[in-house]
């Protein structure tokens, strides 16, 4: 213990002082969110700091260790009963959506755009929650800080830009402002992060007045989507473990490469269920659902300061192409689901 404190103290307070600076910005500028700026000032704070050695511990500790505890607490806001009603109704759409974007990104990698770990990042966050799905792909992936800290960038970028468009899109498609039964799934489906999901939907209630309806559905959607981490991940953990097999011409222990920390989330989804069917207020896992959170702000300052500047810059533009293919494809097939199933 005394040998971990001395390893990682120096990486693990630094990461912590970038991700307090990082939530008060955060929440003064909730459509950017706090994760973004601690990637920003992570990269600053990894420029500025020259000698980086003594602090890389604590950093690596953050980015793989952190984060996929940021995920087991993501588990605590899920309640599988409610997800489960409405996926009678989403599912379909959130199903289509999520294949996609993930055959998107797999035929970006084959065609040679973008390596497998973005490529599979970017498609994930994509189609399933955002910065919440990369946190738990990469270690399951083995992505690297710069992989990370890109395909956070990119959906970064298709989160403001649904903020800020699908409301006037929403008005000019027709959706009905007498209620956001609808336009909360379109948003719930079709915007991938949650702090986008809610200022979407909050604009939407805030217009037409229709107090919270539209915010409840599309967060309930939301939630449904974020189940699709589990199947996903360990799909991904299956296609490692053979990839890594044939590499080494050997048969791969399946512990070797399992992403356990999922178990642990399934294992908190229960439990938010199973308290909330026996009378808990929902209130009660509130503080896990906000250590989850600045978890990942934390994880997001680690890979901030780990990631290169050069190197991301120079491979943007391909990154950025594959997210604005998934952003618009999964806009179009849940625009066009929504129709077909009398919802719009």
């Amino acid at each position: 213990m005394t040998k971990f404190i001395e390893k990682n103290t120096k990486g693990l307070i630094l990461c912590l002082i970038i991700a307090v600076i990082s939530q008060y910005i955060g929440n003064k500028v909730p459509l950017v969110g706090p994760a973004v700026f601690a990637i920003l000032i992570g990269m600053v704070m990894g420029q500025i700091i020259k000698e980086k050695k003594s602090y890389m511990d604590g950093v690596r500790f953050t980015s793989k260790k952190i984060l996929q505890y940021a995920v087991i607490l993501l588990g605590f806001g899920l309640d599988l009963s409610l997800v489960l009603k409405t996926g009678e109704e989403s599912l379909p759409i959130i199903l289509s959506t999520i294949s996609t974007s993930l055959i998107i990104a797999y035929l970006a990698y084959k065609s040679g755009l973008l390596e497998g770990k973005i490529a599979t990042l970017i498609g994930v966050g994509s189609s399933i929650c955002g910065g919440s799905a990369i946190a738990a792909a990469a270690p399951v992936i083995d992505a690297d800080e710069d992989e990370i800290a890109e395909a956070i960038s990119v959906i970064f970028f298709f989160n403001i830009l649904a903020a800020i468009l699908f409301p006037s899109l929403g008005r000019m498609i027709g959706f009905s402002t007498v209620d956001g039964h609808a336009f909360g799934i379109f948003a719930g489906s079709a915007v991938n992060d949650t702090s986008s999901v809610t200022a979407c939907a909050s604009t939407w209630d805030s217009i037409y007045k229709l107090g919270s309806q539209t915010l409840d559905k599309a967060v309930t959607v939301k939630l449904t989507r974020t189940l699709a981490i589990i199947p996903i991940c360990l799909g991904l953990a299956f296609i490692r473990m053979r990839n890594a097999e044939k590499e080494a011409n050997n048969k791969i222990s399946i512990k070797q490469i399992f992403p356990f920390f999922i178990i642990y989330f399934i294992l908190a989804s229960l439990i938010t269920t199973i308290a909330l069917a026996k009378g808990v207020d929902i209130s009660f896992f509130k503080p896990f659902k906000d250590l989850s959170k600045f978890f990942i702000v934390m994880a997001m300052s680690a890979i901030g300061f780990n990631s290169d500047i050069v190197k991301l810059l120079k491979s943007g533009a391909r990154p950025l192409a594959l997210g604005g293919v998934c952003f618009i494809a999964i806009t179009t097939i849940t625009l066009t689901l929504e129709k077909l199933l009398g919802i719009l």
